[in-house]
């Protein structure tokens, strides 16, 4: 079983920045061997990909159009957490951020098997 622990949301002007976390943890697991991605969902829609990067060997990482250039994703195998860095926020990027895991690497939510509770982002005009 993994466990993953959103942080770092808040409420942050447009153009603004903001960086989350999310800390993963479980039995016999091992973070490097693991995809993680994050999605996002605005009230009324449904969860939306925003982006994922590979297992430690390829870090290989892809986004979404929507957030091309302002976005990023790293990760700290010593920390066992993955860092969405987001730039230049937009009020459209509003939304709760879900941050995923799972050994195979998509931009399916549906094909990631572990799941954080989620950070509220707001982006304000």
């Amino acid at each position: 079983q993994v466990q993953l622990v959103e942080s770092g949301g808040g409420l942050v002007q447009a153009g603004g920045s903001l960086r989350l976390s999310c800390a993963a943890s479980g039995h016999t697991f091992t973070f490097s061997n693991y995809a993680l991605g994050w999605f996002r969902q605005a009230p009324g829609k449904e969860r939306a990909f925003v982006g994922a990067i590979s297992w430690s060997h390829f870090n290989s990482v892809h986004f979404d159009d929507s957030v091309k250039g302002r976005f990023t994703i790293s990760r700290d195998n010593a920390k066992n957490t993955v860092y969405l860095q987001m730039n230049s926020l937009k009020p459209e990027d509003t939304a709760v951020y879900y941050c995923a895991a799972d050994t195979s690497y998509s931009n399916a939510a549906k094909n990631y098997a572990y799941w954080g509770q989620g950070t509220q982002v707001t982006v304000s005009a």
